[in-house]
C-alpha cells in the first residue's frame, strides 16, 4: 500500500558516457553546438601548429632565456638570459616558465619552445567561447572564437615565443571569472580573477592591469548584492591580485643583489624600477631611459603617430583593425538594446566588461608615446572578438525590428569596406579579394534589410553566411599568409607587405606611411639591413623568411651581428665559431661575452653554453660594470669577447649606461683580435 500511495521518486538521470558527453555537450545547447566547437578548436590547433618549426628560435632573446631556465632552476626562477645568471630578460619570467619546462622535458628545439604558445592559443579560443556562450548562446561563442582564431596578430603571436600569448590567455580567463562572479556575486570567482591578474602581471607587468578599472567598475555597478558587500569583495580581489603578482617581486627585491642576476632593462638593478619606469609609465610618456626609441610625446615620435586613428594606419591596420569599427558599433548597439534592463542584467554586464576592456586598451595603445610594436595589438583581439560575437547575435535575434536590421546591415557593409581599404594596401597581393569582400558585404547588408519584409526565411540565413564570409575573408587571408611564413627577430608582423598611405582619418599613416614587415622605426626606408635576408650576399638563418620580404625581426631574419641588426635580430653563427665556443667550455663560467641580448642569444643557442649579455637587451644596462668585467676576466670566468652587437656597443645615446662601450674599448686595447668566419673575437684567457 505504501508503495502505491508513495511511489518512489525518480533518481538522477543516468549520465551519458564520457565520449558521448564530449560530442553532445550541454543538454541545453543545440545538437550542432558541440561538434562545431570541436571543429573550431581542431581547426585552430592545426592552423597554429602548421609548419611551426620553420620559425626556428623565433625571438632568440626569449629562446635563450628558455634554454637557460631549462638548465638552471635559478635561471628559471629569475628569467635569466644565461644559465650562469649574469642578467635577466627585461620582463618578469612567467611567460618563460611553460616553455622552459617543455624544453627541460623534451629538449631544446623550435617545436619544444613554440608548441606551448600554440596550445595557449587554442585554450584562449576555447575559454572565449565558454565566456560568450554563457549569456549569448553557442552561435555567439562560436563567432567570437572564430574571430579570435582568425585575427592575424593573434595567429602571429600564438605561434611565437613573446610573452603576449600567455598574457592574452590570462586576460580572457580574468574577464571570464568576473563574468561568473557577476552572475550571483560569488566571492571565489572574484578571487580567481584577482589571482589570474596577478599572474598576468608576472607575464607582462602593468599591461596586465590596463583592464582592472573597467572590471572593477562593472562589478561594483552590476553585481547582484548590496554595495558594501561589492566593495568588500573588490578589496578581497585586489588583495588576491597583489598577492599573486607580488610574491615573486618581494623575493627578488629582498634577495641580495650580489647573489642574483642583474634585472635586465633597469638602470638601478631593481624590478620595481623596471616595472614603473622602462616597462611602466615610460611606455606612456616615452621617457624610457635605456630604450631604443620612444620620446614621441603628443602627436608622434619614433614609434609612430599617436591619436585615435593610430591602429588603422598602414603598419597597424592589417594586424587588428578588420573588425575594430564593427566592435565599436556593436558595443553601442548592445548597450542601447539593454538600456532598460535592470542594474544586474548579465547581458549588459557582459557588454560592459568586454567593451570596457576594449576601450581602455584601445585608448592606451592609441595615445602611448613610448615603445609600441604592431604585435602588441593581440591584447585587443579577444575583446574585439567577444563584443563582435555578442553584438551580432543580439542584433540577429532582433532583426525583425527596423533599427536592429539597419545597424546589423550597416555593420556588415562597413566591415566589408574596412576590409577593402586594408587589402588595398597590398595591391598586388590577391587583388580580387578586396573586391570580393566589398561586394559580399554590400550584398549581405541589402539582404538583411530586405529579409524582414519578404516571406523567404532562407534569405536572412543566406545573408548571415555571406556577411560572415565578407567580415572574415580579409583577416582569414592575412592569417593564412602569416602561418605560411616564418617569423624571427624582435619585431614581427602579420600578413603581406603593405604600401604606405591609405590611412583612416586621424591616423596619420604611421612612420613613413608604413614600416613594412617588421622594420624598426629608425631604419632608413624600412628595407633589408646588412646581414638580413634580402640584403645582398647575406645568408638566411634557420627559419628566416623569404628573402626581401622583411617578414620578421628587424628586417626579416637574422642579421650580421652589429649595430641595429645585432640589437633586434639574432646573429648568423658559423660552424667554426660554434666549435670555438665549445672548446674547453667546461673551464669557464661564460664561454663568451657579447654586447646586446640578441647577439648573446645567438651564440648561446648555437653553442649550448652560457654567454654573457653585456648591457642587456639594448646594450644600455650598466651590467656588468667595467670593474666587474675586469674581475671576471682576471678570475678566468670569461673565455672570449665577441665584437659588435647592441647599439654599436654604446647606449649612452639612448639615455642609458655607456658601460658596454667602456668594456669593448678596454678589451680592444688590452687583447689581440682574430676573425673566425666573419666574426671578430678576443681571447680573454
Amino acid at each position: 500500500m505504501t508503495a502505491l500511495t508513495h511511489p518512489p521518486t525518480a533518481g538522477p538521470a543516468p549520465r551519458l558516457p564520457i565520449a558521448r558527453r564530449t560530442w553532445r555537450g550541454r543538454p541545453d545547447d543545440p545538437a550542432w553546438a558541440r561538434p562545431a566547437l570541436l571543429a573550431l578548436l581542431l581547426g585552430t590547433l592545426v592552423l597554429y601548429l602548421y609548419d611551426l618549426g620553420a620559425s626556428g628560435y623565433a625571438n632568440s632573446f626569449y629562446s635563450a632565456a628558455v634554454q637557460a631556465g631549462s638548465q638552471s632552476w635559478k635561471g628559471f626562477f629569475f628569467g635569466s638570459c644565461d644559465a650562469a645568471n649574469a642578467i635577466t630578460v627585461d620582463k618578469p619570467p612567467a611567460a618563460l616558465w611553460p616553455m622552459a619546462l617543455s624544453v627541460r622535458l623534451f629538449g631544446l628545439g623550435s617545436w619544444q619552445i613554440l608548441v606551448p604558445e600554440a596550445l595557449m592559443g587554442v585554450g584562449t579560443v576555447a575559454l572565449l567561447y565558454a565566456a560568450v556562450r554563457r549569456r549569448f548562446g553557442a552561435a555567439a561563442g562560436l563567432a567570437a572564437g572564430a574571430v579570435l582564431a582568425l585575427t592575424p596578430v593573434a595567429a602571429l603571436m600564438f605561434r611565437f615565443n613573446n610573452p603576449d600569448a600567455l598574457l592574452a590567455l590570462l586576460m580572457v580567463a580574468s574577464v571570464y571569472s568576473v563574468q561568473r562572479a557577476l552572475e550571483d556575486a560569488r566571492t571565489r570567482w572574484l578571487l580567481v580573477a584577482g589571482g589570474l591578474l596577478g599572474l598576468a602581471f608576472l607575464t607582462k607587468t602593468l599591461q596586465a592591469w590596463l583592464i582592472v578599472p573597467a572590471l572593477a567598475a562593472v562589478y561594483g555597478a552590476c553585481a547582484p548584492t548590496r554595495l558594501s558587500h561589492r566593495l568588500l569583495q573588490l578589496l578581497y580581489a585586489g588583495g588576491a591580485m597583489v598577492l599573486a603578482g607580488g610574491w615573486w617581486v618581494a623575493i627578488v627585491e629582498l634577495w641580495p643583489a650580489s647573489s642574483r642576476p642583474y634585472i635586465g632593462g633597469s638602470q638601478d638593478n631593481s624590478f620595481l624600477g623596471l616595472t614603473f619606469g622602462y616597462n611602466g609609465f615610460g611606455r606612456i610618456t616615452g621617457n624610457e631611459t635605456g630604450s631604443v626609441g620612444g620620446g614621441g610625446g603628443p602627436g608622434g615620435g619614433q614609434w609612430g603617430v599617436t591619436g585615435i586613428g593610430r591602429l588603422f594606419t598602414a603598419d597597424m591596420g592589417g594586424q587588428i583593425a578588420w573588425l575594430l569599427p564593427a566592435a565599436f558599433a556593436l558595443l553601442l548597439a548592445g548597450l542601447w538594446f539593454t538600456r532598460r534592463a535592470g542594474r544586474t542584467d548579465p547581458e549588459r554586464a557582459a557588454f560592459l566588461a568586454w567593451g570596457g576592456s576594449l576601450l581602455l586598451t584601445f585608448a592606451t595603445f592609441s595615445f602611448m608615446s613610448g615603445i609600441f610594436h604592431q604585435y602588441y595589438n593581440i591584447a585587443l583581439a579577444p575583446y574585439i572578438a567577444a563584443v563582435t560575437g555578442m553584438g551580432a547575435v543580439l542584433l540577429w535575434r532582433r532583426r525583425e525590428t527596423p533599427l536592429a536590421a539597419a545597424v546589423l546591415a550597416a555593420t556588415v557593409a562597413g566591415t566589408g569596406a574596412v576590409s577593402y581599404v586594408l587589402l588595398d594596401r597590398s595591391p598586388s597581393w590577391h587583388p580580387w579579394l578586396r573586391y570580393a569582400v566589398l561586394i559580399a558585404g554590400i550584398a549581405a547588408a541589402v539582404a538583411l534589410l530586405v529579409a524582414p519584409h519578404v516571406r523567404f526565411a532562407a534569405l536572412a540565413r543566406g545573408a548571415a553566411v555571406v556577411g560572415l564570409a565578407a567580415a572574415l575573408g580579409g583577416p582569414a587571408a592575412y592569417t593564412l599568409d602569416t602561418v605560411s611564413t616564418p617569423h624571427e627577430g624582435s619585431i614581427v608582423t602579420a600578413g603581406p607587405a603593405v604600401a604606405s598611405g591609405g590611412g583612416f582619418p586621424g591616423g596619420g599613416g604611421g612612420p613613413r606611411g608604413a614600416m613594412g614587415r617588421g622594420a624598426f622605426p629608425g631604419a632608413p626606408g624600412g628595407g633589408a639591413a646588412q646581414g638580413a635576408p634580402g640584403a645582398a650576399g647575406a645568408p638566411a638563418g634557420p627559419g628566416a623568411g623569404p628573402q626581401g620580404q622583411g617578414r620578421g625581426g628587424f628586417t626579416g631574419g637574422r642579421g650580421a651581428g652589429g649595430g641595429m641588426g645585432g640589437l633586434l635580430n639574432g646573429t648568423q653563427v658559423s660552424s667554426a665559431m660554434t666549435s670555438l665556443l665549445k672548446a674547453d667550455a667546461g673551464r669557464y663560467t661564460w664561454v663568451a661575452a657579447a654586447v646586446g641580448s640578441q647577439n648573446q642569444a645567438s651564440y648561446q643557442l648555437a653553442s649550448g653554453k652560457p654567454v654573457m649579455s653585456v648591457g642587456g637587451f639594448n646594450g644600455s644596462d650598466p651590467s656588468p660594470t667595467l670593474a666587474q668585467f675586469k674581475q671576471y676576466v682576471a678570475a678566468g670566468r670569461i673565455h672570449y669577447f665577441i665584437a659588435g652587437g647592441g647599439m654599436g656597443g654604446g647606449g649612452g645615446g639612448m639615455g642609458g649606461s655607456g658601460t658596454a662601450a667602456q668594456i669593448q674599448s678596454w678589451v680592444e686595447s688590452a687583447y689581440p683580435s682574430k676573425t673566425v668566419g666573419s666574426t671578430t673575437v678576443y681571447d680573454l684567457s
